[in-house]
């Protein structure tokens, strides 16, 4: 009996041991802004008019990644692909807002559904306690049809407490236009780039920007805040990001800087080990694409990285070597149809522009209802009153190639495509062929024209009605 009773201790033991030793899976919570750059938050110091004091306190606390770029500069496509972990040219997901949207491949899922299969409860967050006065925007916007139905298990904030472990996503419009400014950034402060002019209204326009920012900044600090109040702090990883580049006229829809480099801010809890490659308070400097979230996200929760994401883990036990290119892609916006390729490495970025005849400011009727600029800046090419980095925008073609070095020339104003420089000729030749290469080997399917009725074109440029009957933005 004693000996029956030591041999059942033994394998509780045991099997207190193994439990003990199973690592904890943390929640993970998104933290998703629209149409934002990282200039847009004093924490990456590129805009002196900036002032975030809360997500500066997210970033000292957590790990500020300065070179993430998204795969496309605009909402739809770069949802699709940082939401599978697939580039959104492979899916025949590149088109904004594909009006003849199809079925995933097989093996291929939204995050969400990848976490849902082991055992996490998903939410896209909309709604918040009353108190604290904030509602999340719950977009999706994929240009696919994902394979399950109910897209996510929940939208309430008090669900996610009661249903550990979770992955949950909340999105922020704040900077997406048209912006809910307060007039509190002051315009004289703000450090143009010099492809703008030094115009009142494209000051207002970006001090109305900065004031969207801080109005977000106050939100985060609001959910950050309820996060330690319910005691989900200590086994909560926060992920703070832009979904595309900034809503300026260089940056949101093409394939500048402005328009792919997002923040993205990760802070580890402090009752879970941290993973390899993760520095508390420190900033990276690695070339990373928004496929990599994904993969990231799953093996941080213990899981394996499904075989067809081509996205890989930059956190943890499963990291790769640094990526040495990542690649982005434009094509058609509302209702202009462009196609633009890019691809960028340490130093340079290389842009091949298919559609060299379609002027940078062609019809958009989004961009002319909402970025004062769109109309400003033609203006005043006609009168003679820009200089030539912002009279470049105005061109009635684009140039085919273009080839930046981004350590001298970080605002991308010079094109080195003629230059006789050794190393801009290696460079523009390598490049080149990268881009060729990446073409082909992740099939991209913007070799095809895209078959859209001239209805079906001009539904795709209107904004489409979101749940509830609520208009969702551009």
């Amino acid at each position: 009996m004693k000996l029956r009773l030591l041999s059942l201790l033994t394998l509780l033991g045991s099997a207190a041991v193994a439990l003990a030793a199973k690592p904890a899976r943390p929640n993970f919570l998104w933290l998703v802004a629209e149409d934002s750059g990282p200039s847009a938050y004093s924490c990456y110091g590129l805009q002196p008019a900036a002032a975030t004091p809360n997500i500066d306190k997210l970033a000292a606390g957590g790990m500020r990644f300065d070179r993430f770029y998204t795969t496309a500069p605009v909402c739809s496509a770069a949802r699709s692909a940082w939401n599978t972990g697939v580039y959104q040219t492979t899916l025949g997901a590149h088109h904004h807002r594909t009006p003849n949207k199809k079925p995933l491949p097989e093996g291929i899922r939204p995050l969400g559904e990848w976490f849902r299969a082991a055992g996490y409860y998903t939410a896209n967050v909309r709604e918040f306690p009353s108190e604290m006065g904030i509602r999340g925007a719950g977009k999706t916007d994929w240009n696919f049809i994902p394979l399950e139905t109910q897209l996510f298990q929940g939208d309430r904030w008090s669900d996610l407490a009661a249903h550990q472990p979770f992955y949950a996503q909340v999105n922020f419009q704040e900077t997406h236009r048209d912006y809910n400014a307060e007039g509190i950034t002051d315009p004289a402060k703000i450090v143009l780039p010099p492809y703008y002019p030094d115009h009142p209204v494209i000051r207002k326009d970006y001090a109305d920007y900065l004031d969207s920012a801080r109005r977000l900044d106050g939100k985060i600090a609001k959910v950050l805040a309820r996060l330690e109040q319910e005691g989900l702090a200590d086994n909560t990883v926060i992920i703070f990001m832009g979904d595309n580049g900034e809503s300026h006229i260089r940056g949101k829809q093409f394939c500048y800087e402005e328009g792919l480099n997002v923040p993205l801010i990760v802070r580890w809890p402090k009752g879970i080990p941290a993973p390899a490659h993760y520095r508390a308070g420190a900033s990276d400097r690695r070339l990373l694409e928004g496929i990599d979230m994904p993969p990231t996200l799953l093996s941080l929760a213990g899981e394996a990285v499904p075989a067809k994401m081509q996205g890989v883990p930059f956190l943890g036990n499963k990291v790769v070597a640094e990526k040495k290119y990542v690649f982005g892609a434009r094509d058609r916006c509302d209702e202009t149809a462009m196609r633009i390729r890019t691809v960028r490495d340490d130093r340079y970025r290389y842009i091949r522009t298919f559609t060299p005849e379609v002027p940078f400011f062609s019809p958009n009727a989004y961009k002319t209802r909402q970025y004062p600029a769109w109309t400003l800046m033609p203006q005043l090419h006609k009168e003679g009153k820009l200089t030539e980095p912002q009279a470049f925008l105005c061109q009635p073609r684009q140039p085919e190639e273009q080839l930046f070095d981004m350590t001298a020339d970080p605002h991308e104003i010079k094109n080195l495509t003629t230059s006789t420089q050794p190393e801009h000729v290696a460079a523009l030749k390598r490049l080149r062929a990268e881009l060729e290469s990446w073409v082909i080997r992740t099939d991209d399917q913007g070799r095809f024209p895209e078959k859209m009725s001239a209805a079906e074109a001009d539904n795709a440029s209107r904004a489409k009605s979101g749940p509830g009957g609520k208009k969702k933005k551009a």
